[in-house]
């Protein structure tokens, strides 16, 4: 628990010249849960491309486990990612195969190859989020709900230390996003870190953790 996965100081993110984001200061352990609050366009969903290295760090200190994003070479880029599972708002999940296919293809891509050893892999993921029955159902005959844990299901392939989830409920009713951020909370227990960002108080409220806030381009403690 004491273990930092994550370090950033002064950071600041900037897109063609432009300040996104700036003080960007925090530290997360493994199996801690922090939320990250901020309306549309605060630069949350920047922060989190910059941890698996999709936008680039180019002030402050920022490093992931032990690479520093600063300094990141493209050939590791991929041994990073290997590491973080992502979750985003829209499921991304592919809509001309099944559930089970849809996790295979995953663990194939990422050097897969004992038959056994994938099924195996896949139906502990689907236990884990509740949805060990829907391996067979093709993504539209889903709702957002198990949809949004699939996609969670396909995060945790890799053995993850990190997981980011981008607005996993900005798609879901109510109820059906409470239990998401329930299920990520109790991943979390486990041992992997969740950083999930989230412009609804209610939520955060529901479910407490350390938030940290992206307002008027600056990063800090949540004022509320």
């Amino acid at each position: 628990m004491n273990e930092v996965l994550i370090y950033y100081k002064d950071v600041e993110l900037c897109r063609r010249d432009n300040i996104i984001l700036q003080n960007v200061t925090f530290t997360h352990h493994r199996g801690e849960f922090l939320y990250i609050m901020g309306k549309v366009g605060a630069g949350k969903s920047t922060l989190l491309k910059t941890l698996y290295a999709e936008m680039p760090v180019e002030k402050g200190e920022a490093m992931i486990f032990d690479y520093n994003l600063r300094k990141m070479k493209e050939k590791n880029i991929p041994l990073l990612r290997r590491k973080v599972g992502i979750v985003f708002q829209d499921f991304r999940l592919l809509s001309d195969r099944s559930v089970y296919k849809n996790l295979e293809f995953v663990l194939r891509a990422t050097g897969r190859k004992n038959k056994n050893e994938i099924e195996s892999r896949i139906n502990e993921v689907l236990d884990k989020v509740g949805m060990i029955k829907k391996g067979y159902k093709y993504p539209y005959e889903l709702s957002g709900g198990e949809q949004q844990r699939i996609a969670i299901a396909r995060a945790l392939l890799n053995y993850p230390e990190v997981i980011l989830a981008d607005e996993p409920t900005g798609n879901l009713d109510v109820e059906s996003g409470c239990k998401i951020v329930q299920l990520l909370h109790d991943i979390s227990k486990e041992g992997t870190a969740v950083i999930m960002s989230t412009h609804n108080h209610h939520l955060v409220n529901e479910f407490p953790a350390k938030v940290k806030q992206c307002k008027d381009g600056v990063f800090s403690d949540c004022d509320n």
